[in-house]
């Protein structure tokens, strides 16, 4: 599948998970590999409201969610901070 978005520079650096969405992942019936397949078919990445956050904009189950994002430049990771369902 074909990316319909220019990747920011740090899209493809190391993933590490939030203790918050190790939580959401229970909460929201997703494992890591689901989650890691949605950011893979993601159509969409643009600024969140949290300034230095971004919101991938993916589907899981053929509906619209969201991954909120927070690249880390001085370890060149990306802290995935929550990830739910668009309503």
């Amino acid at each position: 599948m074909s990316r319909t978005f220019e990747p920011p520079p740090w899209w493809d650096w190391e993933l590490e998970l939030s203790l918050h969405v190790e939580r959401r992942m229970v909460d929201r019936d997703f494992t890591e590999v689901e989650l890691r397949a949605m950011l893979e078919q993601s159509t969409d990445v643009a600024p969140a409201l949290v300034e230095g956050r971004f919101v991938a904009r993916t589907r899981h189950r053929g509906a619209p969610w969201e991954v909120i994002l927070e690249p880390d430049e001085e370890t060149h990771t990306v802290v995935v901070v929550t990830a739910y369902a668009k309503t």
